[in-house]
């Protein structure tokens, strides 16, 4: 009798597939069967019985793989990663039996403050400890995928999958099918003011779980700690916590399902968000169904940056780019940010040699152009110039000369001097793209 292939049986399959489109999630929560259910929907529309997940040994090693992986710095506790990890047995035991008996409670937030790109203002930053990173990393590989299912599709930031690249394309698309007038919202200080109960509310559409949504209420509610200062916020979502993204996408989401359901072109990254119109009366709609809706959740537009633009007149920002017309170049914040980044490197002082000055340029340059690479061509050509006349007053420096890099100077160390010492070149690499490209 002929030895026959045993039959590949079409829920096999299926759940194949499934699991393809689901790549993302943590293997160790989301099992074919419960991915399955996720893609079909769950009876009543709800998840229940979810912290035996969250507190799963496997899902929290997997947790601490990543918080490891993200390394960071120290919480209130002081605790740094490696410490963390060095006795990693117990301490996800430990966190394991609380998170089980219901005895969790995260430690104080410590907040400090990093400078935004331009100007004396500086943006606060929430640490947690790193074991309260651990916990909401293994939340978070629980609940993410519940939401992530039904997210816009117009929604860009922070989800597995998309990025700024993905928007900007987008905005792009729309632009050449037409779309001039532009509605450019920005939310005032959204991370901080989203409402606690209607967020929790929100969250509760979908999932019945007391227990994690208590863990999440827990993490709203967490005490801060900047300096000698602490206190317990009433609205917000820190930034920084783990978690904190996911939460900030779930509060956003009717308000992209309603401006997709009345046929408006909205493009969203986290609380940044632009809309594409054709005519001004439609943006002038778009705008006023924004208005509308930010207030009745307890959010603020700006007054001031929020407004109607015409691209192809005044222009608009997005992620860092500036659009007008039919280019698209970084925006003055982002070449303001670049030369001072490049300024720290280039000091006339810097007393290591050229070829390592160079280097560490370098870096700088090339992570920059990956992102800006789509930039039209001008903002190359004077970059460069601009970063070989910080280098040629470091070699004028050095023949005791005062003053920046001029006259002779470009006959003594001319671009090609550079070019042989490995400066990395933005002009020459975004004509090798756009050959590329073409081919």
């Amino acid at each position: 009798m002929e030895d026959r292939p045993t039959p590949v049986l079409a829920t096999t399959k299926q759940a194949g597939e499934v699991r393809s489109r689901w790549e993302w999630t943590e293997p160790s929560v989301w099992t074919d069967p419960m991915l399955t259910a996720l893609e079909n929907g769950v009876k009543g529309g709800k998840w229940f019985s979810l912290v035996d997940k969250v507190y799963a040994d496997r899902n929290l090693e997997a947790a601490l793989r990543r918080v490891t992986a993200n390394k960071g710095a120290p919480g209130v506790d002081h605790v740094t990663v490696g410490m963390y990890v060095q006795h990693s047995e117990q301490n996800l035991e430990r966190l394991a039996d609380e998170l089980r008996a219901g005895t969790y409670r995260p430690q104080c937030v410590r907040r400090c403050w990093i400078p935004k790109p331009v100007g004396k203002e500086h943006r606060p930053l929430g640490i947690p400890t790193v074991q309260d990173r651990v916990a909401q990393t293994a939340l978070r590989n629980v609940v993410e995928p519940i939401f992530e299912r039904d997210f816009a599709e117009h929604s860009y930031g922070f989800r597995p999958g998309r990025s700024c690249k993905d928007a900007l394309r987008r905005v792009d698309q729309l632009l050449k099918q037409g779309y001039r007038y532009i509605v450019d919202a920005d939310l005032k200080s959204y991370f901080d003011t989203i409402p606690h109960d209607r967020l929790l509310e929100q969250i509760g559409q979908k999932i019945s779980d007391g227990r994690v949504l208590k863990l999440i209420q827990l993490y709203l509610q967490q005490v801060v700690m900047d300096g000698l200062r602490h206190w317990r916020p009433e609205e917000g979502t820190p930034q920084g916590a783990v978690i904190s993204p996911v939460l900030s996408n779930i509060y956003l989401d009717p308000l992209d399902h309603l401006m997709a359901e009345r046929g408006f072109q909205m493009v969203r990254y986290a609380d940044d968000l632009v809309i594409l119109c054709r005519t001004q009366a439609e943006a002038d709609q778009a705008l006023n169904v924004v208005q509308q809706w930010t207030a009745e959740a307890g959010l603020q537009l700006h007054p001031t940056k929020t407004c109607i633009v015409h691209v192809d007149r005044e222009g608009f920002d997005f992620l860092g780019y500036h659009f007008k017309r039919h280019y698209r170049w970084p925006r003055e914040k982002s070449r303001k940010k670049l030369k001072d980044t490049l300024r720290r490197k280039t000091k006339r002082t810097n007393g290591h040699s050229l070829e390592y000055i160079i280097r560490d340029v370098n870096t700088t340059l090339r992570g920059w152009f990956g992102y800006f690479k789509h930039s039209h061509k001008t903002t190359f050509i004077r970059l460069d110039r601009w970063t070989r006349g910080r280098l040629r007053s470091i070699l004028r420096k050095r023949r005791k000369r005062r003053g920046r890099g001029r006259g002779r100077d470009h006959q003594r160390w001319p671009n090609a001097y550079f070019a042989d010492h490995g400066l990395f070149s933005l002009q020459t690499a975004h004509a090798a793209a756009c050959q590329s490209s073409r081919r």
